[in-house]
This record gives structure tokens, C-alpha cells and sequence, in this order.
């Protein structure tokens, strides 16, 4: 017996499957990421700027002052062939304070000035004189030298024999002259007028007066004290020596003639 299919009519197909809508972009939204890249393009461009202008200006500040030490090293050595010539601080060398000095140091220093006046000798001078005993003794009146404290020696190998306030060696006196704070500085400016007559003086530093005088080994040892050596003087003497003024202008300590 033949089977009977049943009939599909009336059957119920599957609904077809709804196709997925693409995501819709709010309006405007392209528009929105592109203003931003752009923003962002702008902030970069306004950093890179800003680096390039202080990379600039450091590198100018830094070119303007590699200048100005050149200019300030050539014109401290041209100074050095020039009629007033040979002042310059050691490197590390820093100038001497006039407040460092007790009244024992002050009083010695107005010993050095009175005997520089007797000599009918300048203000210049005398601070000369009160310089150089800073850097020899720091205006005390050693009783012992360079050989007691360190061991030098003469270049030709035999002990130094300095004292007082310009630690003098026996060549310069007795050590009863060399240790009586008013001779001593007498001795000192005899030698001194002798080593540097009065016209060159005025037209050498300081330093270089004093080194002739006591024929030391540098000849800027001085110098760092000539700042002080005036302070003093203008303070124990009550009197402005136009000193500071010209150092102003000239810390070499240097005066032309006139």
C-alpha cells in the first residue's frame, strides 16, 4: 500500500532572519575627530616651539658669557703689557677683608703708615707698605719665619732667616731693628724707593711694588690684600685717599701721573 506523503501545503515556513542595521555615527561625529586631531597637531607644534625657543635662548646665554670670560681673561692679560701692569687674583685667590684685622693688627698697620709719613711718603705708598706687611706676616710681628713654619729655604739651599712684620732676613738689619715694628717699615720703604723709584711706582700695581721690594717668588702674592691694605688706611687715617675711587675704575690699584 503506497505511503502518503503529507502535503506542505499550509505549512508554516521560518521567518526569514532580520538583517542587522549598521551602527548609525551621531551627526557631526566625523566632524568632531577631525577638530580634535587638529587641536592635538596644534598643541604639539606649540611644544615643539616653545622647546626650540628656550633651546635658543640658552644656547645665546651660554655663547654671551663663553664672550664675556674670554674678553674678561684677554684683558686681564693685555693689562699685562701695558704701562700699569700686573694685577690679577690667582685662581682661587679671594681679596682680603679690612673687618678680618684685630686692634693689635690695626696698631702695627698705624706704625707702617707713621713711618711712611716721617719718609714724607704718599698715601699710595703707605698702603703699599701696610699691604705688603698683610701678606708677609698679617701685620703681626713674628718673632720666627717661613723656616720654622714650612722649612723653606733660600734658592741656594740655606734656611731663611725672616722676621717681624715683613719677615726681612738678616740682610735687611739687626733682629732688634727687624722686629721693632717702626724700623722695620722704615726699612722697607728705603728699600722700596730704591727697588721702585717714585715715578715707575705710580705706574705699577701694587703687588709688583711690593715683590721688587721684597724680591718674593710670585709676584701677584700681594694682591688680593691691596683692597684692604686701603680700607685700612682711609679708616686708621680718617681721610678719603681717593684710593677706592681709582680701584673702582682700575682694581689693579694702578694711578697714572697727573
Amino acid at each position: 500500500m503506497a505511503r502518503s506523503v503529507p502535503s506542505r501545503a499550509g505549512a508554516r515556513r521560518p521567518a526569514p532572519a532580520k538583517k542587522r542595521s549598521a551602527p548609525t555615527r551621531a551627526p557631526g561625529g566625523r566632524r568632531r575627530s577631525a577638530a580634535a586631531r587638529k587641536r592635538a597637531a596644534a598643541a604639539r607644534a606649540r611644544r615643539l616651539r616653545t622647546a626650540l625657543i628656550v633651546s635658543i635662548v640658552t644656547i645665546a646665554i651660554v655663547t654671551v658669557a663663553g664672550i664675556a670670560a674670554v674678553f674678561t681673561v684677554v684683558g686681564s692679560a693685555a693689562r699685562g703689557f701695558g704701562d700699569c701692569a700686573g694685577f690679577a687674583l690667582a685662581p682661587g685667590q679671594v681679596a682680603a677683608s679690612a673687618s678680618q684685622w684685630n686692634d693689635e693688627q690695626l696698631g702695627n698697620a698705624a706704625v707702617i703708615m707713621g713711618a711712611g709719613s716721617d719718609l714724607g711718603l704718599s698715601a699710595r705708598d703707605q698702603a703699599i707698605g701696610v699691604m705688603t706687611a698683610m701678606g708677609e706676616s698679617s701685620l703681626r710681628n713674628l718673632d720666627h719665619g717661613d723656616w720654622e713654619t714650612s722649612g723653606v729655604t733660600n734658592p741656594d739651599g740655606s734656611r731663611t732667616t725672616s722676621i717681624g712684620l715683613f719677615q726681612q732676613q738678616d740682610s735687611w738689619g739687626s733682629r732688634e731693628q727687624r722686629m721693632d715694628p717702626y724700623t722695620a717699615a722704615t726699612l722697607f720703604y728705603r728699600a722700596m724707593a730704591k727697588a721702585v723709584p717714585d715715578g715707575e711706582r705710580l705706574g705699577l700695581a701694587p703687588t709688583l711694588v711690593a715683590h721688587r721690594t721684597q724680591v718674593n717668588a710670585d709676584p701677584q702674592h700681594y694682591a688680593r690684600y691691596w683692597p684692604a691694605a686701603v680700607r685700612v688706611v682711609e679708616k686708621l687715617s680718617g681721610a678719603d685717599t681717593g684710593l677706592a675711587e681709582a680701584d673702582a675704575d682700575d682694581p689693579s690699584g694702578c694711578r697714572s701721573e697727573g
